[in-house]
């Protein structure tokens, strides 16, 4: 049942989905080195298999358990005549990479160097870790996911749908609960789905009707225990104890009890664990309490006494210890964290407890986390747990001996904890999914391209792309671009996703400038340049839509909102800097008090008044909060606002104030002359040219920063 073609692939929709620079590159037959990360039956070598029935290129694959040096050399020399022989590529597939040793990478490394080969490598094992540095930084990483339960579903449905390579020959129905045992129990594998769909329909004889009716009993025959992803060499190993020693130091005894419980039923050795917990005993608690060490001892030393499987209390014991500093015979909170772990579809660990030693840089393991020694009394609310198992509680202490005191204690932190999660204080920060090598010159091109605007646009774009937090797999659409403030920087942080610039029918004069630069990049890197009354980007749906002006300028603000809201991923976020005009600095409070009569600078002063706080100017009528109430009303959702100062200086040149003061329509000048008057602007002009002219100014600004996250499809009028 592996897909043989790109519309047959299921799930990563983060490296797979429309307009994502993976599934763009496939298109093109222009890929790269490439590396894909993730646990089995994610889809990484059928990944490497579409790939090999799209491109033109010669698709050859090694399995690293059993190929050698010997392999790798055949390849490259039939890889090295065929290019220049026929002048055609190779793409050298090589599973299992990791299982190469240190020579057998170095043997691959020079060819993928020179572009003999392009190297696609699938790995289970952590490749920063696993692969050889040369050949991950010439490589661009792609990390699959576990597949979602709908995908799963999917792939169950094309099984027995296929006449060809599946049941659809056979008549075979299955029971809704027999379904949803097999998709849960397979924990995002599809290979595992589908071997014990396998053995439910081989194994269950055909009724009376001619039919295999598949039930809950015998899916759960065919699929009995849920398989942890864990390898006590790699990643796993390394990220669950990272998680548990942050969760007893944190001060969070479910949390350290779940942790606890996936290594025990994964076959972690209990002696690692509870070396680490002496460790923790002496590093995270100390003189705070002076038996944890002894405690953690006897516990120690009682499980070498009496082993598995009636060890597991005394290690509880000491986990609980550690983690409140009371001990109890509460120990049995283990085994209903242990009930959960194979009762429940495992969550992965939160991203910032991974072990962030190895991989930061790549997928931004450990980002996030708050240290508790950091915060007053040694505690920080953030989330310990798994996504699906929030404000889960293990333990319920009971009110005797030093449990009875640290209770309370413990149930106010639970407290508090649920509070900031609520809040969104804490939570698991998002893991980047991809990773590639860095492009020095292409970081020059964006740097300059991104750099030619002033102090002030600047911190605009920092703060947005600041609270963005933009994923480097992610697609971005940037609404009313104008030069590329917001595109080029989003092209740097979206490296591996990918750019939209969107000039709505008002602004498609304005596309020229930014076109002639995209047009210097390569055409799979250029960010893509659309035009019209709405974006079209063909099916391609975007994770982020930023913009600076694009709605306080827009002839219909609404209708704006509405063509974005239909190109918004579901879950998708938008953020707007927007100029708040009201706030601009008036000319008649920066001017010398003596450069005009008391009379015309009472007239100069009610007339900017008039202007800057017009409730019907098409500028100065937004505020903050209007301009929140329109998000709000317009695509039905949360909208948070912060108010963003900035500062630059204003030199007075002449063209400023023949900006300022000009006669086309709508200057500033035209709008005060139709309030005091021709004989009164001639007036000011000429104190401006005299007194201003040639002088820096310490010129403010105010802008509002909008971010909304639809929760509806966007209403329109």
């Amino acid at each position: 049942m592996r897909p043989r073609k790109l519309g047959e692939y299921i799930g990563q929709q983060h490296i797979m989905g429309p307009g994502r620079l993976l599934r763009r590159a496939i298109e093109a037959d222009r890929l790269g080195s490439l590396i894909f990360h993730g646990p089995p039956g994610t889809g990484k070598t059928t990944l490497a298999r579409v790939i090999a029935g799209t491109t033109k290129a010669r698709f050859t694959a090694l399995n690293a358990v059993l190929a050698g040096v010997k392999d790798i050399r055949l390849a490259v020399s039939e890889a090295a005549e065929r290019r220049d022989l026929r002048g055609q590529r190779t793409l050298l597939f090589v599973d299992e990479v990791h299982r190469f040793n240190k020579s057998q990478q170095d043997a691959l490394l020079p060819w993928v160097e020179d572009g003999t080969v392009i190297l696609i490598g699938a790995t289970t094992e952590n490749p920063y870790f696993e692969v050889n540095k040369a050949l991950v930084s010439r490589s661009r990483i792609f990390q699959l996911q576990p597949l979602e339960p709908d995908d799963l579903r999917k792939v169950l449905a094309q099984a027995l749908a296929d006449v060809d390579r599946g049941y659809g020959s056979l008549d075979v129905t299955m029971a809704s609960e027999a379904e949803d045992h097999l998709v849960d129990i397979a924990s995002g594998d599809a290979r595992a789905l589908l071997n014990a769909l396998e053995l439910a329909v081989e194994t269950t004889p055909v009724n009376a009707d001619g039919v295999r009716h598949i039930t809950l009993s015998v899916a759960e025959e065919s699929i009995q225990r849920r398989a942890v992803l864990y390898d006590k060499e790699g990643d796993a190993h390394f990220d669950t104890i990272s998680a548990f020693i942050k969760s007893v130091r944190g001060s969070d005894p479910d949390a350290a009890l779940y942790w606890l419980a996936r290594m025990l039923y994964a076959g972690e050795d209990p002696r690692f664990i509870l070396r680490r917990l002496i460790i923790l005993a002496s590093e995270d608690i100390g003189l705070a309490d002076p038996q944890a060490v002894g405690v953690v001892m006897a516990c120690a030393q009682s499980f070498d006494r009496i082993g598995l499987p009636e060890g597991r209390f005394p290690l509880s014991q000491a986990t609980i210890y550690l983690a409140t500093t009371a001990k109890s015979n509460s120990t049995m909170a283990l085994f209903d964290a242990i009930k959960s772990v194979a009762s429940e579809r495992s969550g992965d660990v939160p991203n910032h407890l991974k072990d962030g030693n190895r991989d930061k840089e790549g997928f931004g393991h450990g980002e996030g986390y708050q240290y508790p020694h950091a915060f007053r009394d040694h505690w920080v609310a953030q989330q310990y747990l798994p996504e699906g198992l929030k404000g889960r509680m293990f333990w319920q202490p009971s009110d005797q001996g030093w449990e009875g005191e640290v209770g309370p204690r413990v149930a106010r932190q639970r407290e508090a904890q649920l509070a900031a999660m609520v809040e969104g204080v804490g939570l698991a920060s998002i893991e980047r999914l991809t990773s590639g090598p860095r492009d020095d010159r292409l970081d020059r091109w964006l740097q300059r391209a991104a750099g030619r605007l002033g102090a002030r646009l600047s911190t605009l774009r920092e703060t947005l792309f600041e609270a963005a937090g933009i994923q480097r797999h992610e697609l971005v659409l940037d609404v009313a671009p104008g030069t590329g403030l917001l595109t080029w920087e989003a092209l740097r942080k979206a490296p591996e996703g990918g750019v939209w610039s969107w000039f709505p029918t008002d602004m498609r004069a304005d596309s020229a400038p930014l076109k002639g630069m995209a047009e210097r990049l390569d055409e799979l890197r250029r960010p893509q340049v659309v035009e019209g009354a709405t974006p079209d980007l063909g099916e391609v749906r975007v994770d982020v839509v930023v913009g600076r002006d694009a709605l306080v300028r827009a002839p219909n603000p609404r209708a704006r909102l509405a063509a974005l809201s239909s190109v918004l991923l579901p879950g998708g976020r938008l953020l707007f800097v927007e100029s708040l005009v009201r706030h601009t600095p008036r000319l008649g409070q920066l001017i010398p008090q003596d450069a005009l009569s008391e009379d015309t600078l009472q007239k100069w002063t009610a007339a900017e008044e008039a202007i800057y706080t017009d409730p019907d100017g098409p500028l100065t009528r937004w505020t903050a909060d209007n301009l929140k109430t329109l998000l709000e009303q317009s695509l039905d959702c949360a909208v948070t606002t912060s108010l963003v100062a900035t500062t630059h200086d204003l030199q007075v040149t002449e063209a400023v104030v023949q900006r300022w003061f000009g006669a086309r329509s709508g200057s500033y000048g035209r709008r005060i002359a139709a309030i005091v008057g021709d004989d009164t602007i001639a007036t000011i002009r000429s104190a401006v040219d005299r007194k201003l002219r040639g002088r820096t100014l310490r010129w403010s600004g105010t802008s509002a920063l909008l971010v909304a996250t639809p929760a509806k499809p966007v209403k329109t009028e």
